[in-house]
């Protein structure tokens, strides 16, 4: 009798399509979470640089305002462009924003007004419209362009300061920003948006922040 022969060792499986597409997407993914946290660290620390310096204008960006009286949030930003000014930083103050149906005054208008009575020339002031950031500092982008500026030094709360700052630099200007250190925005609501900014400028990044605006309204 001849021996029995050797039995075949079972063929290795080759990998499946879905576990290959699985390993992708779980890199992916990885990849995306490292992007969205360096976001959100950059946001955090440009929230925590202050680059005041002397530049062609102070630029502020507009928040709520209620029958021309700023909201704490908006005069946290307004008190710290006047400490700017008084520093002779910039011959020149933008106050920027829109109002809503039914107001009587503008961001920009009560901005204005509370700038004038704490010291700055109403002359050394300019009102700039727009319903948001990007479009406020594309206003301030056009008066500057024709008056032949270029550099800014933007004011806003912490967790604003890294995207105004790259949509500034979208638009052409050369931009440094000044963080308010006493606006009521603290906390665990300050991280909330800290994130939710994170997650806008990674996008912005990728796509271009007026399409952004474009695609989300």
């Amino acid at each position: 009798m001849s021996a029995d022969p050797t039995p075949e060792l079972p063929l290795a499986r080759p990998r499946s399509g879905w576990r290959r597409a699985r390993r992708i997407a779980a890199i992916v993914a990885g990849l995306l979470a490292l992007y969205f946290v360096v976001t959100l660290w950059q946001v955090r620390h440009t929230g925590q640089t202050d680059q005041a310096r002397k530049v062609d204008a102070i630029v502020v960006l507009g928040a709520a305002q209620y029958d021309g009286r700023p909201s704490d949030v908006l005069a946290a930003r307004l008190d710290h462009v006047v400490e700017l000014w008084d520093r002779g930083l910039a011959p020149l103050v933008f106050t920027t924003g829109a109002n809503r149906p039914g107001d009587r005054f503008t961001e920009a208008q009560a901005s204005a007004n509370y700038l004038v009575k704490r010291g700055v020339p109403k002359d050394h002031i300019v009102q700039v419209g727009g319903d948001t950031s990007y479009d406020e500092l594309r206003g301030v982008r056009d008066v500057m362009r024709g008056r032949g500026l270029h550099s800014v030094l933007l004011v806003s709360d912490r967790y604003h300061s890294l995207r105004i700052r790259l949509v500034a630099q979208e638009l052409g200007l050369t931009a440094y920003v000044s963080p308010t250190t006493t606006s009521p925005v603290r906390g665990w609501y300050e991280f909330e948006l800290d994130a939710k900014e994170a997650g806008g400028i990674a996008i912005g990044r990728i796509i271009g922040f007026d399409r952004l605006l474009r695609l989300t309204g």
